[in-house]
């Protein structure tokens, strides 16, 4: 009887989700501690900016990798690896005292993600029954809510009432206990096949995601050098073309595309990405309405963001039953429906809307973003086939990450139209 069989299954997605947590975190904590991190470099703040790209780059080329590795050594030995490079990365990221140390810690912080994220979610799917699945995805899917929302106000207070290091100690007990933990639930398992890696694939998806992360970034700054943007999406078209024609054709290919067979992924993977890319900008979008748009200070348009945070936390104990009772395509197109709406429903508040009604529109957002993020997530692996689980995992875990940065590109173009 495997760990997710038994008593210990709930814990099991629960470390899972809890190193999620930290590695969703960490992309979006420093954005409020810039300031007090580039005056500790004796650097200037919009140089700062590399130490969060380069972090975001790091997940985007190495998690295509994840699949492979996961398969090559096992994935308990990889995660309790993982956990231990993100965390030992984390400690010297807050020791760190010149931007070119932070910045090449912070691409091994980014590995050491890349790796832990999309194999700890292989453990789950492997190890939960069918019927469990739903349970498990929700557990799995409230960091990636939870995480871009409460990152920008905890690292202001860090930043503000201790030190900006503190940013990155904060993960040392929290990965001493995902290691001690991964190494009492996670399974033993070792692949019987071991398959060659794939380096023309690796070197072609590597290139394009890197391009286009590194184009998404650049279209989020406040200057945009539209020549160099407009390379870089050129050449990571290119890569992502000509990746994808290799990765369809060869024997042993990186990612494999089996699961695009399957209906339900297939449509998480297309349908879901745009979902993700939509959803992607609110919690940017957000605290600069309230701020530039209101008039708010940080701590007040924080404050107010929180609502879509209790509409995340407060959906997760009906997801399970509402998915059950209704089943997912009603829900999908019911909830999706009226996600669109709370989105739009943004569109429409001022400074003169009672605070009351905001927090009412957040909230419902919150309510309705859960619960699409959940029921996606967890139909893109309900018909996977078994041998098809691990590049399926890696394949979702890359478009996510993609995704997501994509979201907030959007976002920021919007805003400047």
């Amino acid at each position: 009887m495997t760990a997710a069989h038994g008593p210990r299954g709930p814990w099991l997605a629960l470390l899972v989700a809890g190193a999620f947590f930290m590695e969703h975190l960490d992309g979006t904590v420093i954005t409020t501690a810039v300031p007090a991190m580039a005056a500790s470099f004796g650097a200037a703040p919009v140089d700062l900016n590399i130490g969060v790209s380069a972090y975001l780059l790091a997940l985007g080329v190495f998690i295509p990798m994840s699949g492979w590795i996961a398969d090559r050594f096992g994935p308990r030995l990889v995660f309790a690896s993982a956990v231990v490079v993100f965390t030992l990365a984390s400690l010297a990221c807050g020791l760190a005292n010149t931007l070119p140390v932070f910045v090449t810690l912070r691409i091994l912080q980014g590995m050491g993600g890349a790796m832990m994220v999309p194999v700890g979610r292989l453990v789950v799917l492997n190890n939960t029954p069918k019927e469990d699945l739903i349970r498990a995805i929700a557990l799995l899917t409230w960091p990636a809510l939870v995480a871009p929302i409460l990152g920008p106000p905890v690292g202001g207070l860090l930043t503000t009432y201790a030190s900006w290091r503190w940013i990155f100690y904060l993960n040392l007990p929290l990965g001493v206990i995902a290691f001690v933990l991964a190494l009492r639930l996670v399974p033993r398992t070792m692949p019987a096949v071991r398959r060659p890696f794939d380096w023309p694939g690796f070197v072609l998806t590597g290139a394009a995601l890197f391009a286009l992360m590194w184009t998404v970034e650049a279209l989020g700054e406040a200057n945009i050098a539209w020549t160099s943007v407009t390379l870089a999406a050129l050449a990571g078209v290119v890569c992502l073309m000509a990746g994808w024609w290799h990765l369809g054709r060869t024997k042993h290919p990186l990612l494999g595309l089996g699961a695009l067979k399957v209906p339900t992924f297939a449509l998480t993977f297309w349908g879901g990405s745009l979902f993700r890319m939509s959803i992607g900008a609110v919690p940017f979008l957000l605290p600069l309405l309230f701020q530039l748009g209101f008039g708010l200070d940080a701590f007040h348009a924080g404050m107010l963001v929180i609502a879509v945070f209790a509409g995340n936390l407060m959906m997760k104990p009906f997801t399970t039953r509402i998915l059950r009772r209704y089943g997912f395509k009603p829900v999908l197109l019911v909830n999706g429906l009226l996600n669109a709406l709370a989105i739009g429903a943004c569109a429409l508040l001022d400074p003169a809307t009672p605070v009351a009604v905001i927090a009412a529109v957040l909230f419902v957002g919150g309510l309705t973003r859960s619960m699409q993020f959940t029921a996606i997530n967890t139909i893109a692996f309900a018909d996977a086939p078994k041998e098809e689980m691990s590049s399926a995992n890696a394949l979702f875990s890359t478009a996510f990450q993609l995704t997501a940065g994509l979201g907030i590109a959007l976002g920021a173009i919007a805003l400047r139209i």
